[in-house]
């Protein structure tokens, strides 16, 4: 069944580790012969949430005016969700966090997905990016019907291009191709 694939690549570097693993992953989904676009978060205009309350309190649309709504729309449409980031001090890209602190005006509607996660790190040790799982599963914890189904990790890797002719770039490939 053909699915559409939305992956959100939170790399600050074009082509960076992290951004490569996408790029695989979205390759294995392409040949699966499913629906895919990546955004590259860095190209996106998205502000913090102010805490305003427009949202959450008057269930009113949030009053910035970014690409923050764009990509929530996809992320809404989506039957699968891709969320990609590099570990900086054992956690997500600020690219990632601002994104999914955004989603805070239309969390309820982003319903009945499979999440897959891709971090990459310079730490060689997958124990010492848990904590950066552990924030998109905080996130998973608030929406209806989310799914975890897969984690790609890219350990050992700081300097663009480290990512180059590991195993794991098939990884992301098959799993891509298997969703």
């Amino acid at each position: 069944m053909n699915k559409n694939v939305l992956i959100l690549s939170s790399s600050p570097r074009r082509g960076g580790n992290s951004d490569r693993l996408c790029d695989a992953f979205l390759q294995g989904c392409k040949d699966a012969g499913h629906t895919v676009e990546k955004i590259f978060l860095k190209d996106k205009h998205i502000n913090y949430c102010t805490g305003c309350g427009i949202c959450s309190m008057y269930g009113k649309p949030c009053p910035q005016k970014d690409d923050a709504a764009e990509v929530i729309e996809k992320m809404i449409a989506a039957d699968v969700i891709v969320m990609a980031t590099p570990v900086y001090f054992y956690t997500m890209s600020a690219q990632m966090k601002t994104l999914i602190d955004r989603c805070c005006a239309r969390y309820t509607e982003i319903t009945n997905k499979n999440f897959y996660f891709i971090v990459t790190a310079a730490e060689p040790s997958i124990p010492a990016m848990e904590r950066t799982i552990d924030g998109f599963r905080g996130f998973l914890d608030c929406l209806e019907e989310a799914r975890e189904k897969g984690i790609i990790y890219g350990t050992g890797v700081w300097k663009v291009g480290e990512i180059e002719g590991k195993p794991v770039l098939k990884e992301a490939y098959e799993i891509g191709k298997k969703i």
